[in-house]
């Protein structure tokens, strides 16, 4: 168990960090929270309080806390202290080395590893004032994270949206991995996959028709890329090949970004070998011959000859250098279960996880699984995609320690 003081600074995506404390805490970490005066008009004390199950700081000039330099005793007793958000007016004032609230204050106090994740307007961001903080941060041996890409609440669209809680997640335990305050090795107990190499797919591939269409499917690569995020937090070595989707890298997983289904079976088959395949992706069936120009209306509808795409969990599965764990997806509309079984054995996997995507599934946040086996079924509960890939994740740790 790690103890983590979390500084909760304004803007929006203050309420982003209920959702970092839960996950935290899920880990086994101990989170002790401060909101600045900007936070706590978009979070509560009594929330945090709640989701932490720890008092929350929030003035310097509290006289208990005070009375025994409470300031001093919160930046020393932590292991990281996490900035999140982290808007651009704090990410000024930490480069300048401002003490003038309890954020700054404990900041400019502590002895101990800190990690920002910035979220602030997209021309904040990319202003040569933030630019140069950031810099300035980052040359004094502070971690900041790069914002998101994507829509904000201002309406625009660009860099500068905060990372998401589990991407979060993840570059708090490398930081702390890599800290090594005692001098001792990581819990092993905490990195149940370390030493295992992991390949992951994920997202849709898109088959060309001409320069401007193309075949495809409604695949957001979300849960492909939770599950990649969460096997590296768990240690492994995570090689992850990506259909085309705009989602950040997870910390700590190489990527590979490829189009086609065939771009795709190269990709994993240039990844071997791997103690472990979870084939997440939505590889599409078919492919046809792609024309050199767009199509044109002529009156009636061409005709598209579609020749069948290689079958990569097939192929994995039944390979020479073939995974200790082979685990696939199978997204059904109907008869889930009888589908994903009769799948398990003809595509020769170990593991297949089952889920209706008739629904919303498909670029949504939840999705509500079944892991079928060779003993059965497991119908889980409804729940984030970044909950369902780490209990998976954790299920595989689990099944490498009980094979030979």
């Amino acid at each position: 168990m790690k103890r983590i003081l979390l500084i909760v600074g304004g803007g929006i995506a203050a309420y982003k960090s209920c959702e970092l404390i839960r996950l935290l805490r899920g880990r086994g970490h101990r989170v002790r929270c401060v909101l600045t005066e900007g936070g706590s008009h978009f979070v509560t004390p009594m929330t945090l309080a709640a989701l932490s199950e720890q008092p929350v700081h929030t003035s310097l000039w509290d006289l208990k806390d005070e009375a025994e330099m409470g300031h001093i005793q919160l930046s020393r007793q932590a292991d990281l202290v996490v900035v999140a958000p982290a808007t651009a007016d704090l990410l000024a004032r930490m480069a300048a080395g401002l003490a003038d609230d309890l954020a700054t204050t404990l900041l400019l106090a502590t002895d101990k590893p800190v990690l920002a994740a910035p979220a602030m307007n997209v021309r904040m961001w990319t202003h040569p004032a933030t630019t140069r903080n950031v810099a300035r941060l980052r040359a004094d041996g502070i971690t900041v994270l790069d914002p998101d890409d994507g829509a904000m609440a201002c309406g625009e669209y660009g860099p500068g949206r905060l990372p998401e809680p589990a991407a979060i997640l993840a570059a708090i335990e490398s930081a702390l991995d890599g800290s090594a305050l005692d001098g001792s090795a990581p819990d092993v107990a905490d990195r149940p996959l370390a030493g295992r190499h992991v390949l992951v797919t994920a997202g849709p591939t898109h088959e060309p028709i001409d320069p401007v269409r193309y075949l495809a499917n409604r695949s957001s690569g979300r849960q492909g890329f939770a599950i990649a995020r969460a096997a590296a937090m768990l240690g492994a070595r995570v090689s992850l090949v990506a259909g085309p989707v705009t989602l950040p890298t997870p910390a700590g997983v190489d990527r590979v970004d490829v189009q086609t289904a065939r771009e795709m079976a190269a990709a994993v088959a240039a990844a071997m070998p791997a103690d472990v395949a979870v084939m997440v992706a939505a590889v599409a069936d078919w492919h046809v011959a792609p024309l050199d120009q767009k199509l044109k209306k002529t009156g009636s509808p061409p005709v598209l000859t579609l020749v069948e795409n290689p079958d990569i969990l097939a192929r994995v599965s039944v390979g020479d250098d073939r995974p200790r764990l082979v685990v696939g997806f199978a997204a059904e509309t109907e008869r889930v279960i009888d589908h994903a079984v009769v799948k398990r054995g003809r595509k020769g996997c170990d593991w297949i996880i089952a889920n209706d995507v008739s629904g919303d599934v498909m670029g949504g946040a939840d999705n509500s699984v079944h892991l079928v086996t060779a003993t059965g079924v497991e119908s889980w509960e409804t729940m984030t995609k970044d909950d369902v890939a780490i209990r998976l994740a954790r299920r595989i740790a689990d099944e490498l320690r009980e094979r030979p």
